[in-house]
């Protein structure tokens, strides 16, 4: 695949995480106000965090309210997704996008982590941190979408 080619594609990539992202956030704030997420159940409160976070995820995918479902594959769709940007970035070997891809990414995963923490624990500071680094993921692929690309593209930049 030519250049051009990557670059579109990864322009496509990036714009397709901020799209899932903003309705990932909408999700959550959706579950977060109208859900009600039971505290004894599979998961719930384990004194180890990933095995109780993997029976939580997995509780919410096949036993949760419709939204819940659709906001934890979403999140494990998102996982996957960031993880190819990440890739694509590094086969670029332009740094500005590696290095906003791969903060993008270690955001949108931890949002994912603290949203299985919320589900184990129930803490609302929990809730408030997946939040946090959704938008600060959502920031770095919009920082994404608006690097330059070519020589061109930065002279329209540094002229505007």
């Amino acid at each position: 695949m030519d250049t051009p080619t990557k670059i579109a594609a990864m322009r496509r990539q990036a714009f397709g995480a901020v799209v899932l992202i903003c309705v990932q956030v909408g999700l959550g704030m959706f579950v977060n106000l109208f859900v009600s997420i039971p505290r004894h159940r599979s998961g719930s409160q384990p004194s180890e965090f990933f095995g109780g976070s993997f029976r939580s995820v997995l509780w919410a995918i096949s036993h949760g309210a419709i939204a819940l479902v659709i906001h934890a594959a979403l999140g494990l769709l998102l996982a996957i997704m960031v993880i190819t940007i990440v890739a694509r970035a590094l086969s670029l070997g332009r740094r500005a996008v590696t290095t906003w891809s791969v903060l993008g990414a270690l955001f949108a995963i931890g949002a994912g982590f603290n949203g299985a923490s919320f589900l184990d624990y129930h803490n609302d500071v929990s809730s408030f941190l997946m939040t946090t680094l959704a938008l600060g993921s959502l920031l770095c692929y919009a920082i994404v979408l608006y690097l330059p690309w070519t020589a061109k593209d930065a002279e329209i930049t540094l002229s505007t």
